[in-house]
């Protein structure tokens, strides 16, 4: 009887769970919700390019080892083949990142698909560019989708977003004025989540930021600024924005971030992320070294 007990409460216990436990949200959807309630109890990392140390950039897998590692975004560029269909990939030519010459624009995407992407020593790999299409599959419910260059083909884009049930997993980004935003895209707005990228050395950047602030109203806008020479107005908008949206900062070099980089990172992760974290209040970081970010998040308990 005194083993039966404990067996007893240990199954109540699970049975409990099972039923307290009803949050059917994906992953995805997690983190969407995560950034429109301005969470700042963790920090969003973005797997530029989809991790191409791992895997070629803008490939299927690099999208997948990101999700495996844990990365909450994975930051994705666009290009248009001879016969609009949008794939995944950085340049507008195939020079640099695959086994073909010549610009994307030029070439079918029949033609494309014969051709192997690169990794980032340059050296050809089994793997192949991917469609739009076939990345939000991946992607699907596993973590949210950074389109850069998007705005180019914005008409084209929604309806592979429609077709693929993915369009609340996108942020769509670009350094338009409010009232320009919401002319062109103003109609996707309520599932598409739209981000600023201000550079904040910039003559216009203080009018750019009243704008946004005042009739955009984003969930999170990405920052730029050059130097610590020029940290005070960063300083100001994390006392701005606090409470009104999140904030996104670029470690992929140095000029993105004052100098805070992935290579400082390298050697003081707390002078790179650290100091935009604290310093400047960064909620969302993009890096081209996820998992070390990832590491030294955890390492704060700052992200799961």
């Amino acid at each position: 009887m005194k083993k039966i007990i404990p067996i007893i409460l240990g199954t109540i216990a699970i049975l409990s769970c099972a039923r307290t436990n009803t949050d059917t949200r994906t992953r995805a959807e997690i983190l969407r919700d995560r950034i429109l309630q301005g969470d700042t109890t963790q920090v969003i990392v973005v797997a530029h390019r989809g991790d191409w140390r791992y895997a070629p950039e803008n490939s299927i897998a690099a999208i997948e080892h990101s999700i495996a590692v844990g990365v909450d975004v994975v930051e994705l560029d666009l290009q248009l083949t001879k016969d609009s269909v949008l794939i995944v990939m950085h340049d507008g030519t195939l020079n640099r990142t695959t086994t073909g010459k010549g610009n994307v624009k030029d070439w079918p995407l029949d033609s494309i698909k014969t051709l192997k992407l690169k990794n980032g020593c340059g050296i050809r790999t089994k793997h192949i560019v991917p469609t739009l299409e076939e990345a939000l599959l991946a992607a699907k419910g596993k973590v949210l989708i950074n389109l850069d260059k998007a705005d180019r083909y914005f008409d084209l884009v929604v309806p592979v977003l429609e077709k693929t049930g993915t369009a609340k997993q996108i942020i769509m980004k670009g350094s338009k004025p409010a009232d320009e935003v919401l002319n062109l895209y103003g109609k996707y707005l309520d599932e598409i989540m739209y981000m600023p990228v201000v550079n904040l050395y910039r003559d216009n950047a203080r009018e750019l930021m009243e704008g946004y602030m005042a009739d955009l109203k984003p969930c999170a806008y990405e920052l730029v600024y050059k130097t610590d020479d020029e940290v005070a107005y960063p300083k100001e908008l994390r006392s701005a924005l606090s409470g009104e949206a999140l904030i996104w900062y670029n470690t992929l070099w140095d000029t993105l971030c004052g100098g805070h980089d992935d290579d400082l990172a390298l050697e003081d992760p707390d002078a790179a992320f650290g100091f935009l974290i604290d310093t400047l209040g960064a909620r969302i970081i993009q890096t081209d070294r996820s998992e070390l970010l990832l590491k030294y998040l955890k390492s704060r308990k700052l992200h799961e």
